[in-house]
């Protein structure tokens, strides 16, 4: 059975930054969420932005947006200027024509979804956007690189939250409890 799914954990948070999270670590190795037009396709349908046909070369507008993104969080945690050609690729996305709703009449009053661009780009240009508020907005200031050992997944803040999932949780504590026993 093929894999059409990616791998890619969702864990809540806002869509630019589960994008940015389609690279993971599993067992400390780094994975690729989004290999193939098919990841893509399934990523985007568990994200609620159905798609249809994903081709190639919007894989790789995908993939280039993530990485912008990732660049933007890694900056954004470690209190540094954030990287200009990231900025740049991210407002590019956020300018695409995006969605908006029309009121239909005929034959019963109905809302009906439209777009001007293409799905895929229209897509990636909504998660541009979301990444603008983001990291434009008050939130970049609760955004958080995970903990965990060996996670790269970053998550937004709450509360006293150290880890982007109780299974990150869980290991930290278990390998600090691990040392902890070890040196005695």
């Amino acid at each position: 059975m093929t894999d059409v799914s990616g791998g890619a954990p969702l864990l809540g948070e806002p869509l630019s930054i589960e994008l940015a999270n389609t690279t993971y670590a599993v067992r400390g190795h780094l994975r690729e969420g989004l290999e193939t037009p098919q990841h893509l396709d399934s990523w985007l349908r568990d994200v609620r932005l159905a798609i249809t046909d994903v081709a190639p070369d919007e894989l790789a507008a995908a993939v280039a947006l993530r990485d912008a993104i990732r660049r933007l969080a890694g900056a954004t945690v470690d209190g540094e200027p954030l990287p200009a050609d990231a900025v740049d690729l991210v407002n590019r996305h956020a300018a695409t024509p995006a969605r908006w709703h029309e009121l239909r009449a005929d034959p019963e009053p109905a809302t009906v979804a439209r777009s001007a661009g293409d799905d895929v780009a229209t897509a990636l240009s909504e998660i541009a956007a979301d990444a603008v508020d983001l990291f434009g907005g008050p939130r970049r200031h609760d955004l958080r690189a995970c903990q965990g050992p060996g996670c790269v997944l970053y998550f937004i803040r709450s509360g006293r939250r150290e880890w982007c999932s109780h299974g990150c949780g869980n290991r930290a504590r278990a390998a600090r409890h691990y040392a902890r026993n070890r040196a005695t």
